[in-house]
């Protein structure tokens, strides 16, 4: 396949992949652009889709929008293509988040090992075993977040403990704050009756948490969910900080990008993954979660891994509406 090919089917087909990305409550705040003359796409941030109480800077959304960017470069390596990504080419034009060229085909294609987990990948809020994650395959983790310029830490027991504490006292505050209940009601789903094309369904919520130490993210909050079963959660829950030495939107959007390639290569070991990111919704925990041996870096996400179900697949906004294509 040659650069001159991209049809719009094959465009339709890159970006269904870039969108099967996580993002915060699966509130996908991303949209498309591309422009056959000059092979670029666009993505730019969807302000309609913003979090303005559980993400007032807006940090989740680029996070979500460096995943999506990560899976449209590996999409592209898997169809035989070289690509050129600039981060926040245009000052002027903050919703911009990045552009990526299309160069031309190659039979050498780095990222596209990782294709098959793009649609496999899914966040699982149910119980992980305790089996221990290997120390190899921990490096591995380890290198595909440096590979986009981030630094991945599992937690030490004593660490561990601090950052367990913090979320639970923002799992706290946010029952508390009725701006943020209210906004995550606003991003779940009933999926008897509600178009499940965004945000969380409650097939997806997990069952709900009994006993262990491993953070559960309860979206239901305190409705009740019919038929929902209540179970342990593991005592040793397996953790790791994604961090950035810097803490501004193209560290947000690079943290994405890393977050999404590690998460590819975890599906492909046979881990499965969910988020912890309570504590860094609160500006004065956020800091907190910092290792206190280094305490070097800026904390962007909090990971559970480890073995266990896979989660369900949720819906994505089917890609009419997030794609636009340029004359």
């Amino acid at each position: 396949m040659s650069a001159q090919t991209i049809d719009e089917r094959t465009v339709t087909g890159l970006v269904a992949d870039a969108t099967a990305a996580p993002s915060m409550h699966n509130a996908q705040p991303w949209l498309f652009g591309y422009a056959p003359s000059t092979r670029t796409f666009t993505m730019y941030a969807d302000p309609a889709r913003a979090l303005p109480h559980e993400d007032p800077d807006g940090r989740g959304l680029h996070i979500g929008c460096g995943a999506a960017l990560l899976n449209l470069r590996v999409a592209l390596a898997h169809l035989g293509f070289r690509s050129e990504t600039a981060l926040l080419p245009d000052p002027a034009a903050p919703d911009l988040l990045a552009t990526v060229r299309v160069g031309s085909a190659t039979t050498a294609t780095p990222r596209a090992d990782l294709y098959p987990a793009i649609h496999e990948r899914h966040t699982s809020r149910f119980p992980f075993s305790e089996r221990e994650i290997p120390a190899g395959l921990r490096d591995l983790l380890g290198e595909a977040a440096r590979f986009e310029g981030a630094e991945l830490d599992f937690l030490a027991p004593t660490h561990l403990h601090t950052v367990l504490d913090l979320i639970r006292d923002a799992e706290g505050y946010n029952l508390m704050d009725p701006d943020r209940d209210a906004e995550r009601a606003r991003w779940t789903r009933n999926s008897r009756t509600d178009v499940t094309t965004d945000g969380v369904p409650d097939y997806a919520f997990g069952p709900r948490k009994l006993g262990g130490t491993a953070p559960a993210r309860d979206f239901a909050g305190l409705d009740a969910v019919r038929g929902r079963p209540t179970v342990d959660f593991e005592e040793r829950p397996q953790l790791a900080l994604l961090s950035t030495a810097s803490d501004g939107p193209a560290d947000w959007l690079r943290t994405g990008q890393a977050l999404e390639r590690l998460l590819l290569v975890a599906t492909l070991h046979g881990l499965t993954s969910s988020f912890a990111t309570q504590a860094l919704e609160w500006s004065d925990l956020r800091w907190l979660l910092r290792d206190p041996v280094s305490g070097s870096g800026h904390v962007q996400m909090v990971l559970r891994l480890g073995y266990g179900p896979h989660g369900p697949k949720t819906q994505r906004r089917p890609v009419r509406e997030v794609l636009r294509f340029a004359d």
